[in-house]
């Protein structure tokens, strides 16, 4: 990447990008040192009892607008670096969820089965594979 951008003399504009984008993915901080942490967002008190005993703290909600006030909130706090949400959740509100996960550099937002499996189907993967690259493996 770095030859094809001194190539065509945008150095100074891929520098000041990976800059830019190491601040957002860093909370702004200018030493290196990267303290982002996980955040839940579950609809399930089971799963988010497990993973705070793993050290993830996490809210529980069961509404399409608790759930956009807690995205609103855990996207405002800079020492979130990935939130962690299961599947039930994002189909309350894909629309926001998919938006949030294209535009923004910061945080990661992934989707987590709870206790009772996964919503997706059993070929999920090849099918993501399929509609991205048209190749059916």
């Amino acid at each position: 990447m770095y030859a094809i951008c001194r190539t065509f003399g945008l150095y100074a504009v891929n520098t000041a990008l990976q800059s830019k984008f190491e601040s957002s993915i860093n909370g702004g901080r200018k030493d290196g040192k990267f303290k982002l942490k996980f955040y839940l967002i579950s609809d399930n008190i089971d799963t988010a009892t497990g993973l705070r005993l793993a050290g993830i703290d996490g809210v529980v909600v069961h509404e399409d607008y608790e759930l956009e006030n807690a995205l609103k909130t855990a996207m405002a706090d800079e020492s979130v670096g990935i939130i962690l949400m299961t599947e039930r959740l994002v189909s309350l509100c894909p629309d926001l969820v998919y938006d949030l996960k294209l535009n923004t550099v910061r945080p990661l937002i992934v989707e987590i089965p709870d206790r009772h499996g996964n919503g997706r189907a059993k070929d999920s993967i090849s099918k993501y594979v399929r509609e991205a690259i048209g190749v059916r493996i």
